[in-house]
């Protein structure tokens, strides 16, 4: 017992330097519970990128939609009518056609910087007359040069909205000078094709009562959506709160900036003069091509290609245009390949007139040197 006793005091002196001596230990990290909710968008519930029927299309592969269809329309017309309207078009441009085309170009540029100048300023962006030509000519050649025929115009937007420090409101005025350029587009198209004879002629009124029941079906959404109570959309939170904003973004963006009482004259003067200037560009087009029917018949075909040329399938320029061409001149009366001829002189012409954007675009690259991004891509 005595000894049991005596040799207590040293096993808790051996248990107490034991543990003073003894490696501290490491406490384990927290785990994180897995996540309960969705993935995020664009992954299936495992995390990946989704496969399969039902998988989203890649956005690389959305993009050139566009100017695969205008490729397929352009191999269409070279396995119906061969190269020879291709080439024969474009040895008939003479010094006279060229020269005509730049001038027009210079018109028609000017203009439409003034429309976007004026439709900015509504906006309440800054945009001087100098600018504004300088960034159109850019945008010309890169719609001329660049698939799909829009490209140009986005970088003008972005790149003035990054300049006033606003990119949505740059954007903003883009889109809507373009709109007001296309509607007045649309409705000297609509006149013409009323008042000079055809293909379309006869189907003019119902195309027009459809487009007019369309409109007008939109305002009465719109107007629903304004009036409907909150609390009906409550459980439609996207509804309330996208649609409600973009309505009143897009209402003020109306009324400042295309409805001004100083603005909207000179829009639509503006836009009229562009109209004109590519209508005079098609028209010399024509002559060029050797084509020798009248005005009156010339006129509503050439707007129908213009139209065409609104579709962003195309590739520089080339695609729609030529196949609508096509169309209408062999459906006119004269042949599918003066029509083939006659865009692919235009857009030769247009190309030449848009050059001086080249040089607008090595000027700032020199002046400003391209900065590269942290993912590699160099902006200019």
């Amino acid at each position: 017992m005595q000894s049991t006793l005596a040799l207590a005091p040293c096993v808790v002196e051996t248990a107490t330097s034991s543990a003073a001596t003894a490696p501290p230990r490491t406490a384990l990290p927290p785990t994180t519970p897995p996540p309960t909710g969705p993935p995020p968008t664009g992954l299936s519930p495992t995390g990946l990128p989704p496969t399969g029927p039902g998988a989203p299309m890649p956005r690389a592969f959305r993009a050139w939609i566009g100017p695969l269809g205008g490729m397929g329309i352009l191999a269409f017309l070279l396995w119906r009518l061969g190269t020879g309207p291709f080439l024969d078009g474009l040895r008939l441009i003479d010094g006279w056609a060229l020269a005509a085309a730049l001038g027009i170009g210079v018109l028609t540029t000017v203009c439409c910087a003034w429309r976007w100048s004026l439709v900015a300023g509504g906006l309440g962006v800054r945009l001087p007359l100098r600018t504004a030509v300088a960034g159109c000519y850019r945008s010309v050649f890169l719609n001329a040069t660049l698939p799909g025929g829009v490209l140009g115009d986005v970088h003008r937007a972005v790149r003035h909205g990054r300049d006033v420090g606003d990119v949505g409101r740059g954007i903003r005025a883009v889109v809507w000078e373009r709109t007001a350029g296309q509607l007045v587009q649309l409705a000297t198209a609509v006149i013409v094709l009323f008042a000079f004879p055809s293909p379309v002629r006869a189907y003019m009124p119902a195309v027009t009562a459809a487009a007019v029941a369309g409109l007008f079906g939109a305002v009465l959404v719109s107007l629903a959506l304004q009036r409907s109570d909150p609390t009906r959309w409550a459980q439609m939170r996207w509804v309330r709160t996208r649609w409600a904003r973009a309505l009143r973004t897009a209402k003020t963006d109306i009324r400042d900036g295309l409805l001004a009482r100083r603005n909207w004259p000179r829009i639509v003067l503006a836009s009229a003069v562009v109209v004109s200037g590519h209508l005079a560009t098609f028209l010399i087009a024509a002559r060029t091509a050797g084509s020798i029917a009248p005005l009156s018949h010339l006129v509503p075909l050439t707007l129908l290609a213009l139209l065409a040329m609104g579709l962003p399938a195309n590739v520089g320029g080339f695609g729609p245009r030529e196949g609508v061409a096509a169309w209408a001149f062999g459906a006119a009366g004269l042949t599918a390949e003066q029509g083939v001829a006659t865009a692919v002189v235009y857009g030769a012409l247009v190309l030449v007139s848009s050059l001086p954007g080249a040089a607008v675009l090595v000027l700032r690259r020199i002046r400003v040197p391209g900065t590269v991004s942290p993912a590699g891509a160099v902006s200019v």
